[in-house]
């Protein structure tokens, strides 16, 4: 084997995560990616300066495959590879849903399986990834994943039973924060603020509100009240949002997510 990781497709993630380990100091000779599209593989080779190879190469050459491609794609895949698998690689799997028993059971067996759950931020060496052991894996294997995600930011541990809600809070939550942000600036806009100025207040708003949940480590609740004074304008918008159930809607909303993950493990 002659490169230490492969990364297998070259969506979003899959290169987020290439460009993450190289900014993060490894070398582009210990890495691949794999591509089918050659306009697509020529732009990885010219950007990252990596070998572009195909799925059965990488899990020839690599010491360590982390497989990401959508759900539905997952078990072509594993067909594709399993038979280049050796027991003594490492698979990391970052398909949503996706169970390491369902890896396992479609790869050699003593295959070491970690299951990852990362998200967008991660563009940005902001991602929160969440890991699970398979059932050959080890402290050594989980090592390795936390040492590949940790390029492209934050790695928690968790038992695999819980990554469906994990999906529904980490995986999927950039999207809520997203779709509040769109409604924050659009009141602006209603309000007569030109659309430029309401995405530079509401942006900033949202990166320096976290900042503030990180650096100081107060609850949410504290920091909330702290910014809501008795009879004022905050308060005034709160019971708005209580009124509405925003509340319970973001608790559906986040029950749904993690319902359609289940699905997917079932599907």
């Amino acid at each position: 084997m002659t490169a230490k990781v492969a990364v297998l497709g070259a969506g979003v993630m899959g290169e987020t995560l290439l460009s993450g380990l190289i900014r993060a100091g490894r070398r582009p000779e210990d890495l691949l990616i794999t591509e089918r599209r050659e306009e697509r593989a020529a732009e990885l080779r010219e950007r990252y300066g990596v070998d572009v190879v195909t799925n059965v190469e990488a899990a020839k050459r690599a010491e360590t495959l982390v497989l990401v491609v959508k759900p539905q794609d997952m078990s072509d895949l594993l067909g594709e590879i399993a038979p280049a698998v050796q027991p003594s690689q490492t698979v990391i799997s970052l398909a949503a849903g996706i169970t390491t028993t369902f890896v396992e059971s479609r790869l050699p067996e003593g295959v070491a399986v970690v299951r990852v759950m990362p998200n967008t931020p991660a563009l940005v060496d902001e991602g929160m990834a969440a890991i699970s052991r398979g059932a050959h894996c080890d402290e050594r294997h989980l090592e390795l994943a936390e040492s590949l995600l940790a390029a492209t930011g934050r790695v928690v541990r968790v038992p695999e039973k819980q990554q469906d809600a994990v999906t529904a809070i980490s995986g999927s939550g950039p999207a809520y924060l997203f779709f509040v942000v769109e409604a924050m600036i659009e009141a602006g806009v209603h309000m007569g603020l030109p659309r430029g100025t309401a995405t530079d207040l509401v942006v900033q708003t949202v990166v320096g509100s976290a900042k503030l949940l990180r650096e100081t480590g107060e609850h949410p609740t504290v920091l909330r009240e702290r910014v809501t004074s008795p009879g004022g304008t905050t308060a005034a918008a709160v019971r708005e949002l209580e009124d509405h159930k925003v509340r319970a809607a973001f608790l559906s909303a986040i029950e749904a997510a993690r319902n359609r993950s289940r699905a997917l493990a079932a599907e």
